[in-house]
């Protein structure tokens, strides 16, 4: 289930900076490869061709009109019948603008487990319920996983861990109407999908459906968190999924337990959670 980090920051500035970047950030840059400023990127894709010269040069020239100045074929593997394997190394000549990079800003402090604990008995004074899984086809289940099991990933430890969490992990290949009429028998504050397949567009037809079904099934006051994550996940496409929260890669399990206690904090009327000390 990248590091979420809330609102959006853009050209008209943040934090109190007139060009909205932190201290000593460049506001433009290019990429870097030999030199700084030089331009210099690489880029691997796959051709419909065999191995050959011909190919080569048709990777070639798809890097020029992609943009890439003079680029050089550096690598070709053939990885099937008559399919070969490119990685191209060129200059190019665009800059970024990174004071109109938009991003997903995280909008709710890192808890500890034992401060979100503590943020669970006070807003809700029961234990917080989440249901996860695997929608649809996928069988992946090392997101799900990594953030639901007690074992956790990256130096932290999972849902599981959390005392004022009841945790509910249906593994892989559930289908959407099996996780609705479970999140109901549950009574689910939160709905947990890790989406890895992601072969054409799965992840976001899975998601949909999910998020559809979960409308119609429960009335807007009652309806669970709707959670994804993923690593080919847009952040920013929560609305357009219809999900309250999207995660892609590198998430760790705190941040999810933060995100889920503060948003159902706010939905409980209670203030959001600030951090609690130890």
């Amino acid at each position: 289930m990248t590091t979420p980090t809330p609102a959006t920051t853009g050209a008209s500035g943040s934090a109190g900076l007139p060009d909205g970047l932190p201290p000593g950030m460049p506001a433009l840059v290019r990429p870097y490869g030999d030199t700084t400023g030089d331009g210099m990127v690489q880029l691997s894709f796959t051709l419909p061709l065999p191995a050959g010269k011909r190919a080569e040069g048709a990777a070639a020239q798809l890097a020029r009109k992609m943009g890439m100045d003079a680029p050089m074929v550096v690598h070709a593997k053939p990885i099937g019948d008559g399919f070969t394997f490119f990685v191209v190394y060129g200059p190019v000549s665009h800059v970024v603008d990174v004071a109109a990079v938009e991003v997903v800003e995280r909008e709710y402090p890192l808890l500890s487990p034992k401060e979100a604990n503590a943020a669970v008995r006070e807003s809700l004074h029961r234990k917080l319920v989440v249901v996860g899984a695997c929608i649809g086809t996928d069988a992946h289940t090392v997101g799900i996983d990594a953030i639901l099991n007690v074992k956790g990933w990256a130096g932290e430890k999972g849902l599981e861990y959390y005392r004022e969490m009841k945790v509910v992990n249906m593994g892989a290949q559930v289908s959407v109407p099996e996780l609705v009429e479970r999140a109901a028998a549950e009574q689910a504050d939160a709905v947990l999908v890790s989406q890895v397949v992601t072969q054409r567009d799965a992840h976001v037809h899975n998601t949909t459906t999910m998020s559809a079904a979960f409308r119609e099934a429960f009335p807007a006051a009652r309806r669970p968190l709707l959670v994804v994550g993923g690593p080919r996940f847009d952040e920013s496409a929560a609305p357009a999924l219809g999900v309250d929260r999207v995660f892609g890669r590198g998430t760790t399990p705190g941040e999810v337990a933060s995100y889920l206690v503060h948003a159902v904090a706010s939905r409980s009327g209670d203030p959001a959670p600030a951090r609690i000390p130890a």
